[in-house]
């Protein structure tokens, strides 16, 4: 699709692939039903073409039934993780729920040390400060937007837990086939969700009913935001390093935030108090994998002169 692999090429494309991504919130807000809805839909169609797509080419996506149960239940972290990110976008706005993401790296320092029974790093902890302070300066100067941005940071604390958890599903199991399983996972617990959802969550019940572009949008969130996507930054994962897509992935807000401004116009004009809170998270966020490929080479170097 995009020629022969070049270091230019892929990076390119993993820019494209960011994009894509930074697009998720607003969609949450272009299409008009509720959150846990949107979530219903996007898993159905994701696991239905993802499914297809195994069909096709004759795959088998047989797993152990234990494994499948791991892989399944990491789809309902996902799904609540795309839930609250979606209502998180709807109650406030994107860019409010889009500096809430902002943390998942940083919330992945934490749990990747309790995952894996290592030590947490000084600079982790100090970096967490500087999210802190962020968020600190972003209540004080828009509180009003509390709510979403509440929602955004367990959210974002979800998306860590899951990919810590991913992290140790694909040294054992194929990425799509991972993927396939999650997205039913997920799927599942949107269904066993809704009640508690339609009587304890929400005034008016569940909103299943599309209208205008829903059906249009709710495509271009399944098919290019979720399969598309996910297809290109596994095959992107194959050639580049990870602290390249680590980096570019802090990016997402930058470019979600700015898409926002475009297509909402004045409903994303925050105070400049606001701005400086994001630039505090963004650059603790930015900060991280640099100060990380520091110590792996100083420990490198202490390790070959001792």
């Amino acid at each position: 699709m995009f020629g022969t692999p070049t270091p230019t090429k892929d990076y390119l494309t993993l820019h494209f692939v960011i994009l894509i991504w930074s697009f998720t919130a607003i969609l949450g807000v272009l299409i008009s039903i509720p959150a846990l809805e949107i979530v219903f839909y996007r898993t159905l169609i994701a696991s239905l073409v993802i499914g297809l797509i195994f069909w096709v080419k004759k795959k088998s996506i047989r797993l152990k039934l234990r494994d499948q149960a791991k892989i399944i239940g990491t789809g309902f972290l996902i799904s609540l993780h795309w839930t609250l990110f979606f209502w998180a976008a709807q109650v406030s706005n994107v860019s409010v729920c889009l500096v809430g993401m902002a943390t998942c790296s940083l919330w992945t320092s934490f749990l990747e040390p309790l995952a894996n029974k290592s030590k947490i790093k000084w600079y982790e902890v100090m970096l967490g400060l500087m999210v802190i302070c962020g968020l600190v300066v972003i209540f004080k100067f828009e509180f009003d937007y509390w709510l979403g941005l509440a929602m955004a940071l367990m959210s974002a604390f979800l998306c860590a837990t899951f990919m810590v958890i991913n992290g140790r599903l694909t040294k054992k199991h194929n990425p799509y086939t991972i993927t396939f399983y999650e997205m039913v996972g997920a799927f599942v617990f949107s269904v066993l969700f809704m009640p508690i959802y339609a009587f304890f969550l929400t005034p008016d019940g569940l909103d299943m009913q599309l209208k205008g572009l829903d059906w249009m949008w709710l495509l271009v969130l399944a098919l290019v935001c979720t399969v598309f996507a996910f297809s290109m930054s596994v095959e992107l994962m194959k050639r580049l390093t990870a602290f390249t897509i680590n980096l570019t992935v802090n990016l997402e807000p930058v470019y979600g935030i700015i898409l926002a401004l475009i297509i909402f116009g004045e409903k994303e004009k925050m105070t400049p108090g606001f701005y400086l809170g994001t630039l505090i998270i963004l650059g603790s966020v930015c900060l991280y994998p640099f100060i990380q490929v520091y110590y792996k080479r100083k420990l490198t170097k202490t390790a070959l002169l001792n």
